[in-house]
């Protein structure tokens, strides 16, 4: 009997040092887009693709992540005091999501921190999904996507894109057989940040995850690689050789946040599908490039 997907994985245990100095004092995963904070945005793809359970893999000075999924007594008073109740709401909303917390206490890489969920995951098939990775799709959230292929082949899925040649070092790469869905591929072959020279193609692991338990045993053998740390990618490598593994080329708009451009261009995009901001915000920018604006 296949097992649906309801326990994900979020692991936030890095120190953001591409985001120094603000980093130093905040969670990467908390620095905002607009105005909620990165991991909000993943937390919220994983309930609207029917996540239930959510472990958070913690770090060295994170505790306000777990602040901000608390409650937060004195703000609510204060609100409903003012009469905000639109705020209120909203704060607890966001206090109601069911969130557990684990700390990886050394960083040794993505799969040492995807080993640390083993017990959480309790023998079941997971999802993962990275803060660096934001994913818009009006629809269909990026992980539900993965989620919908996992229940017609129930083995892992690799979330993928298609990225530029020359970035291809930056990503794991996939290389595969394609099915008669265009968009997915039994994977042959993986490489963890390959040069453009090595890269067997352009289509890159972004940042979501559906991965069978069979991935912890492997995960518990397997050596430190580029770095020396534990990579998820060789893991993964060795499960495609014991049992099918899919690549998935999923829709949306990906933002890639690791990247001071990219969360750039994220601020702008998100900002402008807003209904309070979008339209003002529009007509600055307009305004904007019109003018004769120099650094």
């Amino acid at each position: 009997m296949q097992q649906n997907i309801k326990r994900a994985v979020i692991p936030a245990a890095g120190f953001g040092t591409r985001f120094l100095p603000a980093t130093k004092a905040t969670p990467k995963e908390m620095l905002p887009i607009v105005d909620r904070p990165t991991i909000q945005y993943i937390v919220e793809e994983a309930i609207e693709s029917g996540i239930e359970d959510i472990l958070i893999i913690s770090g060295h000075a994170k505790r306000a992540i777990e602040d901000y999924f608390d409650s937060a007594p004195i703000l609510e008073m204060s609100l409903e005091k003012s009469g905000k109740l639109d705020l209120l709401k909203m704060v607890r909303d966001t206090a109601d999501i069911r969130i557990h917390y684990i700390r990886q206490r050394e960083m040794k890489g993505l799969g040492d921190a995807i080993l640390t969920a083993k017990a959480f995951m309790a023998g079941e098939p997971f999802a993962v999904l990275l803060g660096d990775d934001v994913v818009y799709h009006p629809k269909k959230p990026a992980l539900k996507q993965l989620i919908d292929v996992f229940e017609e082949y129930g083995r892992t899925v690799l979330g993928c894109q298609t990225v530029p040649h020359e970035k291809v070092s930056s990503y794991g790469i996939v290389e595969g057989n394609q099915l008669d869905n265009h968009r997915i591929l039994k994977v042959s072959n993986m490489i963890e940040k390959p040069s453009p020279e090595e890269a067997p193609s352009d289509l890159a692991v972004l940042g979501r995850y559906i991965i069978t338990p069979a991935i912890f045993e492997i995960l518990e053998n397997t050596e430190p690689g580029k770095g020396g740390e534990i990579q998820l990618t060789d893991a993964l490598k060795v499960l495609a050789q014991r049992e099918a593994v899919f690549a998935y080329d999923f829709k949306g708009k990906r933002y890639d946040l690791g990247d001071k451009l990219g969360f750039l261009k994220a601020q702008v995009e998100f900002a402008l599908r807003r209904d309070d901001l979008g339209g003002d915000f529009k007509t600055y920018l307009k305004e904007l490039a019109a003018s004769e604006f120099t650094i």
